[in-house]
């Protein structure tokens, strides 16, 4: 199928190396930006919305990761990057994982969070994206965000958390089941052993969704890859941990 023209950002050093930003299900470009003033610093930094999210097209689902990988493929060679550093969060660590395994001309570090080779079974997307055709994102929001923070942060963060609901809702039906579809069927177990780039693995310690052991998987898995625990961090540990996790990504990607 023909790429989407995803929606993206470019900001930060003309002239740094490039990262790029992939986001995770349910969310938009916005969920970089604690990482945004560091990077910008340092990198030139290409923020997207994954298709359908935020304002990116919404083309009919089911979506597969390879036509999430190939996205990003497009957006690079739109914006005449040959290789980049990719960060990933969840399924934009899927998306990240599947391009380096595939592409790995194109990448040059990898960062995966809070992220895993698969998630089954498959029937419980399946649910999902039936959920979100029938009744809406705003029906998941609340059980999406509980998973993103712990208890302690979302209670002493409302804000936060309302603001984390909102971004959900705001997501268009049709991309967030498309988007359950594509975990539904991933599998990159068999990928790993492909991914020549360095790779640093984050984990939160309280996350549900995916938790410590899969991303310990994906750093013995990879040929160049080590494992970071957060703790005191759940799904969005980028957000709950920023200044951890920011220096983690930083002192990685800076690696000659």
């Amino acid at each position: 199928m023909t790429p989407v023209d995803v929606h993206a950002l470019v900001s930060g050093r003309a002239d740094g190396p490039v990262v790029v930003l992939s986001n995770s299900m349910g969310s938009t470009r916005r969920m970089w930006d604690r990482q945004l003033p560091a990077f910008e610093e340092r990198f030139r930094v290409v923020r997207y919305d994954t298709r359908g999210h935020g304002v990116s097209p919404t083309p009919q689902g089911p979506y597969r990761i390879d036509e999430l990988a190939d996205d990003v493929i497009a957006l690079m060679d739109r914006l005449d990057i040959e290789h980049a550093h990719l960060v990933g969060l969840s399924l934009g660590g899927m998306t990240a994982m599947r391009l380096a395994a595939r592409n790995p001309d194109r990448v040059d570090r990898l960062a995966l969070l809070c992220t895993a080779t698969a998630l089954p079974p498959a029937s419980n997307w399946a649910e999902r994206a039936d959920t979100a055709r029938t009744r809406g994102t705003g029906a998941i929001a609340g059980a999406v965000v509980e998973r993103w923070f712990t208890a302690p942060y979302r209670a002493a963060h409302p804000a936060v958390r309302a603001g984390c609901e909102a971004m959900v809702a705001a997501t268009p039906a049709e991309g967030y089941a498309g988007c359950c579809e594509a975990i539904g069927a991933l599998d990159l177990r068999d990928d790993l052993s492909s991914i020549t780039a360095p790779t640093l693995a984050i984990a939160g310690s309280h996350d549900p969704a995916t938790p410590v052991a899969k991303l310990r998987e994906i750093a013995d898995g990879v040929k160049d890859g080590r494992l970071l625990v957060v703790p005191d961090a759940a799904h969005l540990a980028n957000a709950q941990q920023p200044a951890v996790v920011t220096a983690a990504l930083i002192e990685h990607l800076e690696q000659s």
